[in-house]
């Protein structure tokens, strides 16, 4: 078991060191309101010294065979395992989210996705390739692409670090990886756990900090390879400036959505209404994919509003077991969405719950559900990325799909029916990166995901997230020396 302190310095080269000019910022309990610690703040300077680290290890790490990758990535995922409980008490006072859900689904999540990675390590191959010429041969190899900069987001923080970590690992790549300035600790306790898993210094580096200082730099930097980037889809433009702007680096994207939930009239109601809540409840509403338009078909819609409702109302709040919705990640999040519940009060939607805070102490609110909105409306067109459902008719399928798609988004869906015929038609016809039929949010780690449009390039998770962290090399010469 790992020493339970919080971790606070920065991690480059296998040390946890402080900041090239000691500067430190608060992380905070959003359920006190109150700070946790002081966690050093990386600048460019540190960057400088992570991305050497990792560079440096690239030579030698770009070379250890697949089955010696793969039996540290499992030593990795045990050592999760092992610490599984505190890893989610940490996680949970910095980020917020109920301690039972950090053990049994994020952390659970993240080991089985190191675990599936690791399988991958060994089995990462090209192609022989037959060409008009007879008298030569041709293949490609797989190579790691080199150093990796990954930016995590505060909403999942261990989960998304493993969704970066295990295909840079598993692929032979090195990484410096930049956690938010919102929920910094739990990356820096992974960080320990890799050191004691056995990966060599420089393999990962983990920095604390903000993005213009230390995230702009890591994605500026001249010997990073690739950056792979979760977050808001105007950060998203952000880094693609950056890699024009310096390398022409390669850039992963998993931004913003503000993803349909289709709701038919033989849908079952008792699924379907168990979809549009965890599909918008999860995690309190902080999921880039969350069902935050619910389309639901004029003939059904009172009944299925009285479901949701009926759910949502009886949704446990706080942080301990058991509880399912936490407060808010920071007074930023929360004031924001405290802001998108008046504008939908202010432009004619009905708030049929919540729409308050709850208590005087955290950032927490109450679930929140509305209906009568418009497509117009601003709640109806925004990331609102909090605990406020929005329930809307429709009267054909052919105008849901429409108003579905309008959107400059395209991360997720969903389809409710008992006709799958009819629902994989629905599907074929939504625009985004993943479509949940009769069901919503389940990230199995072999199943890709990622967005069309603004909701960012690339796959993250399953066999494709692979191609995102490999150069592809044609080798080819003759075989027709005899002789030699």
């Amino acid at each position: 078991m790992m020493k339970k302190q919080i971790l606070t310095q920065l991690f480059i080269h296998n040390e946890f060191v402080d900041s090239a000019d000691k500067r430190t910022f608060d992380t905070i309990n959003p359920a006190t309101e109150e700070v946790i610690a002081s966690v050093q703040r990386g600048n460019a300077a540190d960057v400088e010294l992570a991305v050497a680290s990792a560079k440096n290890a690239f030579v030698s790490w770009r070379d250890v065979s697949g089955p010696a990758r793969r039996d540290l990535m499992l030593k990795y995922a045990d050592l999760m395992e092992e610490n599984a409980q505190y890893l989610a008490e940490i996680e949970s006072l910095d980020n917020g989210k109920p301690v039972s859900i950090a053990r049994d689904v994020d952390i659970q999540l993240g080991i089985k996705c190191l675990r599936y990675f690791s399988g991958w390590a060994d089995k990462i191959s090209g192609k022989t390739i037959p060409t008009e010429d007879t008298s030569s041969m041709s293949f490609t190899i797989h190579e790691p692409v080199g150093v990796v900069g990954g930016i995590i987001p505060w909403n999942f923080p261990i989960l998304m670090y493993i969704w970066k970590i295990a295909p840079i690992l598993a692929t032979g790549c090195t990484c410096v990886i930049k956690s938010s300035e919102k929920t910094p600790l739990t990356a820096l306790l992974m960080a320990q756990l890799a050191k004691d898993a056995g990966f060599p210094a420089g393999v990962i580096n983990v920095l604390s900090g903000y993005g213009p200082d230390c995230g702009k730099a890591l994605a500026m930097h001249p010997d990073v390879d690739k950056v792979s980037f979760t977050g808001s889809s105007k950060v998203g433009h952000e880094i693609v400036k950056y890699s024009g702007a310096s390398n022409l680096k390669k850039v992963q994207l998993e931004l913003g959505g503000k993803s349909p939930l289709i709701i038919c009239d033989d849908a079952d109601l008792e699924q379907a209404a168990d979809a549009a809540h965890i599909g918008l409840f999860l995690n309190h509403g902080q999921c880039c994919c969350a069902s935050s338009r619910i389309f639901v078909d004029a003939k059904i819609h009172d009944k299925f509003v009285e479901m949701c409702v009926e759910r949502a109302k009886k949704i446990a709040i706080g942080t301990e077991e058991g509880k399912f919705q936490g407060p808010q990640v920071d007074k930023i999040q929360f004031d924001k969405i405290l802001g998108y519940i008046e504008s939908g009060k202010t432009e004619g939607a009905k708030c049929v719950l919540g729409g308050n805070r709850l208590g005087d102490k955290g950032y927490f609110l109450e679930p929140t559900i509305f209906t009568g909105v418009k497509d117009d409306m601003k709640i109806a067109k925004e990331e609102i990325f909090g605990p406020v459902m929005q329930l809307m008719k429709f009267d054909t399928i052919e105008e849901a799909i429409e108003r579905a798609n309008t959107t400059s988004y395209g991360l997720a869906a969903g389809v409710c029916s008992t006709n799958i015929a009819k629902a994989m038609g629905i599907a074929k016809r939504l625009n985004a990166g993943t479509i949940w039929i009769n069901k919503y949010d389940d990230f199995d780690a072999a199943l890709p995901f990622g967005g069309y449009r603004e909701s960012g390039w690339g796959r993250d998770k399953g066999e494709y997230a692979l191609d995102n962290y490999t150069e592809i090399k044609v080798v080819n010469f003759p075989v027709n020396n005899y002789d030699a």
